[in-house]
C-alpha cells in the first residue's frame, strides 16, 4: 500500500496561507487591530500621539474604503465582508497580498509536490484568492457577533449615563472610552463626528446600515425619533436595551437548537470530499480503473452536483431568522 502525502501538504500550504496573512495584518497594524485588545484602537492611536481629528480620519476612510471599490474587478465578492470586518488594509493592499499569498502557495506547491506547472500555478492562485476571502469571512463574523453582544451593555451605559444628567453625545462619549471594540471604535467615530457637527441620528443610521446589523436599526430611529419629537429618551432606551437583549438571548437559543443540525449538515457535506482525500492518500491508484471510462467525468458532475445542493439545502434549513 503506498500512501500519498501530497492532499496533506496542500492542507498545510492552505492553513500556512491563513496564519501568513493573520500575521501581516497584525505586524503592519499592531496589536490594537486585534479585537481582543481591551483598549479599543481608537483610543489606541490617540494615546500613542496622533491627533484626533486625524485619528478620525484614518477610522473613517477605513470604514468606508472597500464599499467605494466595489468596482474593482472580481473584488466586489470581497468588499461587503471587508467593510463589515473593518479591514484596515486597503483594496490594493488586499490584491497585493493575495498575489504575495499566491506566490508563496506555489513556492511550497513546487518543493512539496510533483504536480505539473498549470495545476500548482491555479491551486496557488486559488489558495492566495481563498485564503484572503476566508479570512475576511471570518473576521465578518466575529466582529458582527461581538457588535451583537457589546451593543446591550454599551445602550444600558447610555442609559445610565443620561440618567445622571448627562446629554447624548457625552454618553456616546462614555461609551467609546469605555467600551472595548468593536464597537468602542465605532461610538469613538459617531462621538467624533458629532463633535464637528454631524447630526447624531443620521450617524447611527450610517453605521447601521454600514454594518447591517437590525439592532443598530433600532436604535438610530429610537434617537432620531426623539430628536424630533421629544421624549424621555433614557425611558426609550432601557426599552430598547432590554429588546435587544432579549432578541440576542433568543438568537442564542435557537442557535442552540440548530447545532446538532448544522453539524451533521457540515458533516454530510465534508465527509465526501474527506473520504475522496484519505482514498487518495491511502490507495493513489484506487481510481485508476474507471478514470478512463466515459462516464467518469460526468458521474464526477453529478457527484459534485448532488454535494452543492446538500449543502444549500441544509444551510436554508437551518437559517432561521430572529
Amino acid at each position: 500500500m503506498t500512501i500519498s502525502a501530497e492532499p496533506i501538504i496542500y492542507g498545510l500550504i492552505f492553513v500556512a496561507v491563513l496564519v501568513l496573512v493573520e500575521g501581516i495584518y497584525l505586524t503592519v497594524f499592531g496589536k490594537s487591530i486585534s479585537l481582543n485588545n481591551k483598549v479599543n484602537r481608537r483610543l489606541d492611536l490617540i494615546e500613542k500621539g496622533s491627533g484626533r481629528e486625524e485619528v478620525l480620519e484614518q477610522l473613517r476612510k477605513e470604514m468606508s474604503q472597500h464599499m467605494n471599490s466595489q468596482g474593482i474587478p472580481l473584488y466586489a465578492m470581497l468588499a461587503q465582508k471587508a467593510q463589515k470586518a473593518n479591514i484596515a488594509f486597503t483594496p490594493g493592499q488586499l490584491i497585493m497580498i493575495m498575489g504575495l499569498l499566491a506566490a508563496v502557495a506555489y513556492v511550497g506547491l513546487t518543493f512539496g509536490t510533483a504536480a505539473s506547472t498549470p495545476v500548482r500555478l491555479a491551486v496557488a492562485i486559488g489558495m492566495g484568492v481563498g485564503g484572503v476571502y476566508v479570512w475576511i469571512n471570518n473576521k465578518a463574523k466575529k466582529r458582527i457577533g461581538m457588535l451583537e453582544e457589546q451593543l446591550p451593555d454599551a445602550v444600558e451605559l447610555m442609559v445610565r449615563s443620561l440618567r445622571v444628567g448627562h446629554p447624548f453625545a457625552s454618553a456616546i462619549g462614555i461609551v467609546a472610552s469605555e467600551v472595548a471594540d468593536p464597537l468602542g471604535s465605532e461610538m469613538g467615530v459617531i462621538a467624533d463626528e458629532a463633535a464637528y457637527g454631524r447630526d447624531m441620528g443620521e450617524a447611527l443610521k450610517h453605521m447601521a446600515e454600514r454594518m447591517d446589523m437590525q439592532d443598530l436599526r433600532f436604535l438610530a430611529v429610537a434617537v432620531t425619533i426623539q430628536q424630533t419629537a421629544g421624549g424621555n429618551l433614557a425611558e426609550i432606551l432601557d426599552g430598547l436595551a432590554k429588546v435587544i437583549r432579549s432578541r440576542f438571548k433568543l438568537f442564542r437559543r435557537v442557535k442552540a437548537i440548530t447545532a446538532e443540525a448544522k453539524w451533521s449538515g457540515m458533516f454530510l457535506s465534508v465527509f465526501p470530499l474527506f473520504a475522496l482525500v484519505m482514498i487518495n492518500v491511502i490507495q493513489p491508484n484506487y481510481y485508476d480503473e474507471v478514470k478512463e471510462t466515459p462516464v467518469f467525468i460526468p458521474a464526477c458532475l453529478v457527484v459534485a452536483a448532488f454535494l452543492v445542493a446538500n449543502v444549500v439545502v441544509m444551510k436554508r434549513l437551518v437559517d432561521i431568522k430572529v
